[in-house]
């Protein structure tokens, strides 16, 4: 049921055990708008289910070249743009991976998110990616690149 929007690879699957028919599934995907930007995202795949849980784990890296022409192009705004979404359930549950630019520190922030609430919950995780080091790093950031709110 996971088809997530963008390039990408399954890199790993791990059998939660004989007993179940739940696999851990590990995903690798580029940002399109920052290639420069790797995340891999792990998701609980129920097998024989209807929908597979909500909980999801994130870990952005810059796996290239990141440069001010790649972020002159995203989404500044406060609650940045959505670079990744699946379809986890016949019943509109969704993960979506938003990347905001947090411009005062110079960091690529990358927000995992279920958009059905589960148990009480909307599962969430979060990865960060500094620019410090990159061709995109600038010494004190512009007040361009401040965000708009």
């Amino acid at each position: 049921m996971f088809s997530i929007n963008g390039c990408g690879d399954d890199v790993g699957k791990v059998s939660l055990g004989m007993f179940t028919t739940k696999d851990v599934i590990i995903d690798a995907r580029s940002d399109p708008k920052v290639p420069g930007v790797t995340c891999h995202i792990s998701r609980i795949e129920a097998n024989l289910d209807f929908a597979d849980p909500s909980d999801m784990g994130i870990a952005c890296r810059q796996t290239g070249p990141i440069t001010a022409a790649d972020l002159a192009h995203i989404d500044k705004s406060h609650s940045g743009e959505v670079v990744f979404k699946a379809s986890l359930s016949i019943l509109f549950k969704v993960l979506k991976v938003r990347r905001i630019y947090d411009a005062e520190n110079q960091t690529l922030i990358y927000l995992s998110y279920s958009t059905k609430e589960t148990n009480g919950s909307h599962k969430h995780a979060i990865s960060t990616v500094p620019l410090y080091g990159t061709q995109a790093w600038q010494d004190g950031a512009s007040t361009a690149d401040k965000p708009v709110r």
